[in-house]
């Protein structure tokens, strides 16, 4: 397992990146898909890391409380060639097994994975109405898959987000299992 923290690529206000993905519900999204959300949250995850199976239930909680009003989608770039337990069959067997009712999307190319700049899972990067950057980081700050969080970083951005405040950190890393890319990365 390679470890790492989320890196800087897209930048605030910079427009997310279109995707046109399978769903484990076998249809296709889109950023289209999510057009009446008032912002949209796409975490970089897998299934076999422990940094993102720590988290599935903050992630469940975050999808609960904003659905009315935040789009969840969660993207696996990684090689399940490599890696078969991030295989789509295995990513319908996750979502059901752990009770995920948010769009698990499978980036079988890994290109939406490098545009928007995503290194780790989870990597989360959270956008307004207008699909502008407002937040890349942490669910919590809980950095390692046994520790306890004491601050719901990502649900406090919401909550000011959706209150029309400004959220003042807009970069607060992330930290977890390397993106097992099919060919390394330059």
């Amino acid at each position: 397992m390679v470890l790492l923290e989320s890196k800087i690529t897209l930048k605030t206000g910079d427009n997310a990146p279109n995707f046109s993905l399978k769903g484990i519900d076998d249809q296709i999204h889109s950023l289209e898909s999510y057009a009446g959300s008032k912002g949209l949250l796409v975490i970089f995850m897998c299934n076999h890391c422990p940094y993102v199976k720590a988290k599935i239930e903050a992630i469940k909680e975050i999808h609960e409380k904003f659905n009315e009003n935040i789009a969840v989608v969660g993207i696996n770039s990684n090689d399940s060639m490599e890696y078969p337990d991030d295989s789509f069959e295995n990513m319908q067997k996750v979502a059901n097994e752990k009770g995920m009712k948010f769009d698990y999307l499978v980036d079988d190319k890994q290109d939406v994975a490098k545009r928007y700049g995503a290194v780790c899972t989870p990597d989360p990067f959270l956008f307004d109405e207008d699909r502008k950057l407002i937040f890349h980081g942490r669910i919590d700050n809980a950095m390692n898959p046994d520790a306890t969080a004491t601050e719901n970083t990502m649900q406090n951005n919401l909550k000011k987000f959706l209150a029309g405040e400004k959220i003042e950190k807009d970069f607060d890393p992330s930290i977890g299992c390397s993106i097992k890319w099919k060919e390394q990365q330059t």
